[in-house]
């Protein structure tokens, strides 16, 4: 049987696939290769899944209607679906709201539609985010925490999302299960995350744009941690129990809030080269502080990150050069 990755050319769903192939799946990629950042880095990602047989890809936008559930009915056997693919982005979601709607709300119906007519169907694993818990001062965030007062449109589609499959899990009993990421890092990751830019600043000299004079905290959840917690939430679904759904939902984090300019520290002593730092105020729709409480994950599938700063971002870093050839 097969597993459908939507935005298999992205961050995480390259991982992903991999990860899947690497155990012996027949995986089923999709992604509609926006250009929201750069095209040629996800096509590199591509590059290093296409010589594997058990391995198909299809160009598509899960927002146009039907579309997906036509692909597979002509692409038989996809029993499990893990759908990565969104719009990505704090504050690109005030400069861009409409796109947003498009890939995060519209396609998400589109996957749970195209779902709920698989008649094979054993697992829909969805990709939600923290952001959802907002401006919560609580921490550890968990998953029974309030997340009504999002701080930008792009939390506001992830809860919504939330909410659509909640809904589809309950009236459909699709085996639903949403992860709620925890600023995911690595190689292969995304040009406008922190990781990338502080990087690219440091090598390059240029300053880093610190908001809230760095005073913020982030659980950094390395890549591999992340996708050893996606295939064991995906080999256990959720059982149908009767009266209610189902569904449900888990975080993914590293379960440690770092400061960010212990991260800084970290990549110059990885770079061997002091940052240039410029510091501003905080920015709309970001919040002070992430910080996941996975005991829920790890009680009901295993999920036990192992990968500290300390060790994913010099692994980043060598990455990074090599990539660009530096």
């Amino acid at each position: 049987m097969t597993v459908l990755v939507t935005g298999a050319a992205g961050f995480i769903g390259f991982h992903v696939s991999a990860a899947l192939l690497r155990r012996g799946e027949s995986v089923l990629g999709v992604d509609n290769l926006s250009d929201y950042y750069s095209v040629a880095l996800k096509k590199a990602r591509l590059k290093q899944l296409a010589g594997e047989k058990r391995f198909r890809f299809h160009r598509l936008d899960l927002a146009g209607k039907g579309k997906l559930e036509t692909l597979l009915k002509k692409e038989k056997g996809v029993d499990r679906v893990i759908h990565l693919a969104a719009q990505p982005g704090v504050r690109y979601s005030i400069e861009n709201p409409r796109a947003y709607v498009n890939s995060n709300l519209v396609a998400q119906l589109e996957v749970l539609e195209a779902c709920r007519h698989l008649k094979a169907l054993k697992h829909l694993v969805f990709a939600s985010s923290s952001s959802v818990y907002g401006g919560n001062s609580k921490l550890p965030f968990a998953e029974g925490d309030p997340v009504d007062h999002p701080q930008s449109l792009y939390a506001a589609t992830k809860k919504a999302d939330e909410l659509m499959s909640y809904c589809y899990a309950q009236l459909f009993r699709l085996p639903t299960t949403g992860l709620r990421f925890f600023t995911v890092y690595g190689p292969w990751g995304r040009p406008e995350m922190a990781t990338w830019l502080f990087t690219e600043a440091i090598i390059k000299g240029k300053p880093i744009r610190l908001y809230n004079h760095g005073k913020m905290r982030r659980d950094f959840t390395y890549i591999d941690d992340v996708v050893n917690g996606v295939l064991a939430c995906l080999d256990r679904p959720p059982a149908d129990a009767g009266a209610a759904p189902p569904y449900r939902i888990y975080n993914l984090g590293n379960s440690r809030s770092e400061e960010l300019t212990h991260f800084i520290a970290i990549l110059e002593r990885a770079l061997g080269k002091r940052a240039k730092i410029e510091n501003l105020p905080m920015q709309p729709g970001e919040v002070l502080a992430t910080y996941a409480d996975i005991s829920a994950a790890r009680r009901d599938f295993g999920f036990k990150p192992t990968t500290v700063i300390e060790q994913g971002l010099p692994r980043f870093t060598d990455w990074y050069r090599r990539y660009h050839k530096l």
